[in-house]
């Protein structure tokens, strides 16, 4: 079978599976088991592949027919500048973190060795980014799942970005800072809504990374207590509609200069604001 010939088949079994971008889930499968970009592979239309590589995309195209997220897949995402490693123990990294990752540098621009604290940190990839593109950044990731600091260990082996990572449970308060910045996805979506995602996050994403009630709330009020004063500053990503909510449990805790910012979708995904004084 030829790379085009591969290509069409694939294409025509993940849309069948109803897989959302079939054509490029394609090419991103092929590519890898060709170990080629996929800007590399219209060159490539007219080449027979080799019974091993076949072999090899079959069983990777078997699973995400399942519906299996291609991260998973994959065995690795891009985020921001970095590759990391991930599986069903983490939450597969989305492109609305990189833009909080985005807020957190530029709150911490100004600050030539800031602290910064990444709570429910998962795989890892909002604090190695920070402590990737922030030299003098001193990160610390707290999750409340000894698999999910697993992946983020060997996130941070495999990028060779050094990171402090604990084991911690929010609903306990925070660890002692001062920390110049804390940063946190935490799960958001309600228990009623699990059923209503797609296949990929509600059949496969680990539920305590997705499902939380109060998490929000618990690492708003606890961000206070450990934040350096007066200027350290808190940044929160939250579900498509939570932006109003949110600010306004901010300002209700007295946090100044609440503020929101869009992902590229338009969708008012973070909250920011600047620890009460």
């Amino acid at each position: 079978m030829t790379v085009g010939a591969a290509l069409a088949s694939v294409s025509d079994r993940l849309e069948a599976a109803g897989c959302e971008s079939p054509r490029v889930d394609a090419e991103i499968l092929v590519g890898h088991v060709l170990r080629l970009a996929r800007s590399e592979l219209p060159l490539a239309q007219a080449r027979d592949m080799a019974d091993d590589r076949l072999a090899a995309l079959e069983e990777l195209v078997m699973r995400r027919e399942r519906r299996e997220p291609l991260a998973y897949v994959l065995g690795e995402w891009g985020f921001r500048r970095l590759t990391l490693s991930v599986d069903a123990r983490v939450l597969v990294p989305r492109p609305e973190t990189e833009v909080v990752v985005e807020r957190c540098l530029a709150r911490l621009g100004s600050v030539a060795e800031p602290h910064v604290l990444d709570v429910g940190t998962g795989s890892g990839a909002i604090a190695l980014a920070i402590a990737d593109e922030h030299p003098g950044a001193r990160l610390t990731g707290i999750d409340v799942s000894a698999d999910a600091l697993e992946v983020a260990r060997s996130n941070s082996m495999r990028t060779g970005v050094s990171v402090e990572l604990r084991e911690w449970d929010v609903f306990s308060g925070l660890p002692d800072g001062p920390w110049d910045l804390v940063v946190s996805n935490p799960p958001y979506v309600l228990p009623e809504d699990i059923g209503a995602l797609a296949p990929e996050v509600r059949d496969w994403e680990p539920r305590e990374a997705l499902v939380g009630v109060g998490v929000t709330e618990a690492v708003a009020r606890g961000a206070p207590a450990v934040l350096r004063r007066p200027d350290g500053a808190l940044v929160l990503e939250i579900a498509d509609g939570d932006a109003p909510g949110v600010a306004e449990l901010l300002r209700e805790l007295g946090y100044v200069g609440v503020s929101t910012t869009r992902d590229l979708a338009g969708r008012e995904r973070v909250v920011e604001a600047t620890c009460p004084s």
